[in-house]
């Protein structure tokens, strides 16, 4: 059973974690840190594909051997197998560590509770963190383990409105909700690989979808849901001109556009996905399967949204809601269907409320 150090240990080793927020895709996001009687002495995080894994990093942080009875604490279970790097499991076993503290055990199938039989095969003391502590640990890599577990993208929805359910500003405002609201908007932008708009958000509110923080601003790849391509011609919108254009995808269905319109978005340089038979939302969405998307963030109109929901391809929400507004009926019939969520979480955020969670 871990004891308090453990689960202080391993909360410092999520925030070591989350230091990869955004650029682990589609690995998930693993921090790392070794103890030595009682004291930090070194760590590490995953920070992105490719790279060493977050018990690699501390080890190589360390720059020597672990002194005996040195334990190592890790948010996910360690690797087991060679992939892009080698396995974590030998280098634990190659450093001498005898005592691991593991916040959550790996989804991957290739992985899953492997990696802690073959340390404790090895005679490593391996202990599991549970509660919050696991929880927390889990709930860091959602995108991943959604992916790890239903094996296609994860789609989220995001929504911003007032108390009567209007999404749309009213007179004279620019937003909805304050800016405590807008700021962790933001984060979520940053975690996700892909935003996606409908045409009419396009046209209607010019969005940069992009992820503006105070270390920067980070641009994803961008979905535009057009079906019928209502958006071609609209060269002034930042998605089809600023410096991220090819990072712009226009999901277009072939049978609703003709070779021109198509044509006017590859001119510009951006990127289409052409949709030539079945239900172009599923198709859409497949897609975004078939090119490893892990998560898609949404961010739809009252149209998008009522089509998202009736085609049942929604698996988390984030709904933002400030505390008045005048009443906007048109938007009701289908913001009361979002307001459900399977193990909603409630974040308050100034004036405003966030509730968030899966889809039930």
């Amino acid at each position: 059973m871990p004891s308090d150090a453990d689960d202080a240990h391993l909360l410092r080793a999520l925030a070591l974690a989350r230091k990869g927020w955004g650029d682990t895709h589609p690995n998930p996001m693993v921090g790392a840190l070794i103890v030595e009687d009682g004291r930090v002495v070194a760590e590490g995080f995953h920070a992105k594909a490719g790279a060493p894994h977050a018990e690699v990093m501390a080890l190589q942080a360390l720059g020597r051997r672990p002194l005996a009875g040195a334990t190592l604490y890790v948010t996910l279970e360690p690797c087991s197998t060679h992939g892009r790097t080698p396995p974590c499991v030998q280098a634990i076993l190659d450093a001498g560590l005898r005592r691991v503290v593991v916040g959550t055990v790996d989804p991957n199938p290739l992985h899953a509770g492997k990696g802690i039989e073959l340390l404790r095969a090895a005679g490593v003391d391996v202990t599991l963190a549970f509660g919050p502590i696991e929880m927390a640990c889990r709930e860091l890599n959602f995108l991943f383990n959604h992916w790890m577990v239903q094996r296609r993208t994860l789609v989220a929805m995001k929504v911003a409105r007032d108390a009567t359910g209007r999404t749309v500003p009213i007179p004279g405002k620019r937003f909805i909700t304050g800016e405590l609201a807008r700021a962790d908007m933001m984060q979520w932008r940053r975690l996700f690989p892909v935003i996606a708009v409908g045409a009419g958000t396009a046209l209607a509110d010019n969005p940069q979808l992009t992820a503006r923080l105070p270390e920067g601003t980070f641009a994803p790849t961008r979905l535009i849901l057009d079906r019928s391509a209502r958006t071609a011609g609209q060269g002034h919108l930042q998605i089809f001109s600023d410096s991220y254009r090819s990072q712009t995808v226009v999901a277009l269905d072939v049978r609703l556009t003709s070779p021109e319109q198509r044509g006017w978005f590859k001119a510009q340089g951006l990127q289409t996905l052409e949709i030539s038979s079945g239900d172009f939302l599923k198709q859409v969405f497949q897609h975004a399967t078939d090119s490893g998307w892990l998560g898609v963030f949404v961010e739809p109109g009252p149209v998008l949204g009522a089509a998202l929901i009736a085609a049942r391809l929604i698996d988390r929400a984030w709904i933002y809601t400030a505390p008045s507004g005048k009443a906007d009926p048109s938007s009701q019939s289908w913001l009361n269907k979002v307001s459900i969520v399977d193990g909603a979480s409630v974040l308050n955020l100034g004036e405003d409320t966030l509730i968030s969670g899966s889809w039930k």
